[in-house]
Parts: C-alpha cells; structure tokens; sequence
C-alpha cells in the first residue's frame, strides 16, 4: 500500500492544473492501472476498453467516498464534474486488454462457463463480457482482480450503486467465484 501511495504522490505532479492535456493528467491513471491502461498491478483493473458511463459513475463514487479506497478518494478528491467526464471519455478509448494466449483448463473453462450462464452474467455484462453503458467490461480482466471483486460482492464489502451483484454473488461459493475469475480473465 506505501509503494501506490508513494506513486501516486510522484504521479500527481502530472495530475496538476499545470498539466495541459489529457494524456499529461492520466499520467496518474498509468501509475497503478499501467501504460495505456493495462494493468500489470496486482488486485489492479485494466481500465482499458471499459465504457465510458462505468468510468464516470466509479470515478464519481470514488470522489464522493461512495467507494472507499484512499488512494482512489485522493487522486478523485480535486476534480470537477467535467474532469470526472474528460477522463472518463478518455479512458474508454484506451485498448481492451488482448486475449491471453493461454486458453486455460478446458474443463475449468467450461464448468465456469456453465456457472456465468447459470448466473446470467451474460444478460449485464454481454455475451461476450465486453460490458455495456454502466456495466463494466469483464472480458480479460485480471484475474486477481475479478476473484478479489467477486468476493467483495459475495461478503457484501463492495457496494455497487445498486444491488444486483450482491444479490447474485450471495449463491456462488469461494470456489466458483475462483473459477468465474479464472474463466472471465481468459474468455475467448
């Protein structure tokens, strides 16, 4: 946790008012989400091909304290609502995260895909977990990430700005969130 907020201090110069284009103020994004937005951060998201309506409603939950996570409230705390907009049109455009080469356990594979149709993950998220307005993309995230968030969801630590998550997560178990995280991070 000191070496993001270390970071995130030295990346905020950029974050200044002196910073004059988008790409100079998301140098601050790039910090803990890497280059371009594709995270090499563990328990880290790819901001990389989210929709653009997600980022503003996350990255005004993070500026109101409606999401807490210190480093996220900081960074968020001095922005309008037209920066809140800026960088989240910025950030949609930035590239999806790649398909990893590793198609995974077919067995895992395909029980975890049972398991997000059982769960209907595909009727928010897309078929193709590619997200939708202000439903994230979940296709090749982070595998730690997707596991960590999905727990969240099921212990109710993580409020969504509504409860359909929660709901859902409440039925799956440790073990399938693991595979629904390993399944979604390799989804071809």
């Amino acid at each position: 946790m000191r070496k993001i907020i270390t970071v995130l201090a030295f990346a905020s110069i950029a974050f200044s008012a002196s910073a004059e284009t988008i790409e100079e103020r998301a140098v601050t994004c790039f910090a803990c989400h890497g280059a371009r937005g594709l995270s090499e951060t563990e328990n880290t998201p790819s901001l990389g091909g989210q929709q653009a309506p997600y980022l503003l409603i996350q990255l005004f939950m993070f500026r109101e304290k409606l999401r807490a996570f210190e480093p996220m409230n900081e960074v968020t705390k001095p922005l309008t609502d037209d920066d809140l907009r800026t960088f989240s049109d910025f950030l949609a455009t930035l590239p999806k995260p790649a398909r990893p080469a590793d198609a995974g356990d077919p067995a895992r594979m395909q029980r975890a895909q049972a398991l997000a149709q059982q769960h209907r993950c595909n009727s928010c998220h897309n078929t193709d977990f590619s997200g939708r307005d202000n439903v994230p993309r979940i296709a090749n995230q982070r595998e730690d990430y997707l596991a960590k968030t999905l727990g969240e969801y099921k212990d109710n630590s993580r409020h969504g700005y509504d409860g359909s998550m929660a709901d859902v997560m409440a039925q799956v178990t440790p073990e399938q969130i693991a595979d629904l995280a390993y399944f979604l991070a390799r989804v071809r």
